[in-house]
């Protein structure tokens, strides 16, 4: 088919249309990417640790560390990640115009990878990054990584958000919930760094790397920022965070295992140990009293099964453990259990604030 010279025309001008639409679009990407990090960037600081370690011939010798932060608020406080501190004997903190401060740690929470410390520098120099709603996030958003890669300060990467509600274990074996994936490059030095959104508002806080080589493979996590929200005011004042504890050691039922045993239900949180004197002890619950064997495993039973709390059905060990983690100590929850495997009852616990490992 043979085209008139005004159809040709006409292609030809919607090609150069289309052209320049996609150029366009590109130039206004590029320019929200400029516009976040000038903004964002100089809230973002370099934090280097000294800590000290062992050698070959048993001397002692100073090791030196390094990651990120963002500055929380006017007084000079920076939020950042509890392994990028961990075991610190002192921390320099680099604003990003290169004046460098003494920071002091103020509080940490291990179990959500969290920590707080605070510089005494003059608020003028201290720009704050705003803080969003991780409630709110949608796979195949765009977020913006700034931090400290390899040492390399003012660093921006690029991507978007690849999953929502991942869980991840803490270096305390903790399970961290609604973990945030992203493909934007995060590499060791960005930890603690901020995980921004398209509007330059902290989303999350970049902690940990999946990755075969140490380096960035596109899968990054990031604790969402509503965590960091609702546990910031206890770390500043009480230097710690607050967790609700259950006093009982928990352990999942397997749906092989309670057909073995004959339970009624098959699946929930056994109750393997009571804290004698804590909040299930207080509220009438029953840990294990006998072994058995099953296959190749032993197990403790004649204990509690949870298996719902607070009308949300418990699965698992790790979901009774999540509903609890969401109450504050004084909390009362409901729970209902099988006791002996055969018959159901509720009961009434309230949540004490868990005893500070040492």
């Amino acid at each position: 088919m043979k085209l008139s010279k005004a159809a040709f025309v006409s292609i030809f001008v919607t090609l150069l249309l289309l052209q320049g639409a996609s150029s366009l679009a590109s130039t206004e990407e590029e320019q929200n990417n400029i516009d976040i990090y000038r903004a964002a960037a100089p809230g973002v600081v370099n934090i280097t640790t000294i800590s000290v370690e062992r050698d070959f011939f048993f001397n002692i010798v100073p090791r030196q560390g390094a990651g990120s932060g963002s500055i929380i608020n006017k007084d000079g406080y920076i939020l950042t990640n509890n392994h990028v501190i961990q075991e610190a004997r002192r921390l320099e903190v680099t604003l990003a115009d290169g004046s460098k401060w003494q920071g002091k740690l103020v509080g940490t929470d291990p179990d959500n990878d969290l920590a707080v410390i605070k510089i005494d520098a003059p608020p003028r120099k201290l720009t704050v990054i705003p803080m969003g709603d991780s409630d709110q996030l949608l796979v195949g958003q765009k977020v913006l990584a700034i931090g400290n890669p390899f040492g390399l300060g003012q660093t921006l990467t690029t991507g978007v958000i690849s999953s929502l509600a991942r869980t991840l274990r803490a270096e305390n074996a903790t399970l961290m919930e609604d973990i945030i994936q992203t493909d934007a490059s995060i590499n060791p030095g960005n930890s603690g760094g901020p995980l921004l959104d398209s509007s330059g508002r902290l989303i999350g806080v970049n902690t940990a790397i999946f990755s075969p080589t140490g380096a960035s493979v596109g899968i990054g996590f990031a604790v969402p920022v509503n965590t960091a929200k609702r546990i910031i005011p206890d770390l500043i004042t009480r230097g710690y965070y607050a967790y609700p504890w259950i006093g009982a050691s928990v352990t999942t039922l397997l749906p092989g295992d309670a057909r073995a045993l004959q339970f009624k239900t098959e699946r929930g949180a056994l109750i393997v140990e009571i804290v004698r004197g804590g909040p299930a002890h207080n509220a009438g619950l029953q840990g294990g009293d006998r072994r058995v064997r099953l296959g190749n495993r032993i197990l403790i039973v004649g204990g509690d099964v949870v298996v719902a709390a607070d009308g949300q059905s418990i699965e698992n060990a790790d979901s009774l453990i999540r509903i609890i983690k969401e109450k504050r100590p004084g909390d009362v929850i409901k729970l209902d259990v099988y006791r002996g495997g055969t018959y159901r009852q509720q009961v009434l616990l309230t949540l004490e604030e868990r005893p500070r490992r040492r």
